[in-house]
């Protein structure tokens, strides 16, 4: 029996002005049309932050500064394992986000994140952050 694969992704809570930013997958991705912080895969030989940092540019465009760990997730999809770590993240300069490889991005503010669908990984990563408990 084969093991499951085990993917290594990272994320960035990039926030501003009591928003944060939050991309769409796009309709041919995995868990397409769902929203989630914006980040990626941990490509072999990267460090959390290079991984974070390419991923966050090829998304959207701006370079960031990544700050601490903030959370750490394991959950099992159908088929494989995602280890999800949460960093805090800081864009350079005035750049603006863009949709670049994602169908759309947008600041939110964390009250509003209930009218986003988020992957299971990602919203429990959020629930613990902002103190949420779930029935």
């Amino acid at each position: 029996m084969s093991k499951a694969p085990h993917l290594r992704v990272v994320a960035a809570v990039i926030g501003r002005d009591e928003r944060y930013l939050i991309t769409q997958r796009r309709p041919s991705a995995v868990l397409a049309g769902l929203w989630e912080f914006p980040g990626g895969r941990v490509e072999e030989g990267e460090t959390d932050a290079e991984a974070l940092r390419r991923e966050v540019r090829e998304r959207v465009g701006v370079e960031v500064t990544v700050g601490i760990c903030i959370g750490r997730r394991t959950h099992d999809y159908d088929g494989y394992s995602v280890d999800l770590a949460l960093y805090q993240a800081e864009i350079v300069g005035a750049a603006e986000p863009t949709a670049v490889r994602v169908a759309d991005c947008r600041w939110v503010a964390s009250n509003e994140f209930e009218n986003y669908r988020f992957p299971a990984a990602d919203q429990a990563t959020m629930d613990l952050l902002l103190g949420i408990k779930r029935a």
